[in-house]
């Protein structure tokens, strides 16, 4: 499958809200989340398969940019 299948544990957490589910993704080790919001009919295999995949991806980018110092952020406080 991929690179974490043996990592680590993940929670999933399934929230129905009207016509739409809101899947969110925790790493147990890290603490990292991701949330991704699909059709209520969506397959939970599917959707579950689709928010591991973005929680490696931001694991991933996490370890990438450790390095690097965060981006600086535009605007100005009113």
């Amino acid at each position: 499958m991929s690179d974490r299948e043996d990592a680590g544990e993940v929670f999933f957490e399934i929230t129905r809200v009207g016509d739409v589910q809101r899947v969110a993704a925790i790493d147990a080790a890290t603490g990292v989340e991701v949330v991704i919001q699909a059709p209520a009919n969506a397959s939970l295999v599917d959707v579950r398969a689709l928010a591991l995949r973005k929680l490696e991806r931001a694991l991933a980018d996490d370890s990438d940019d450790s390095a690097s110092p965060p981006p600086s952020r535009p605007g100005k406080l009113v």
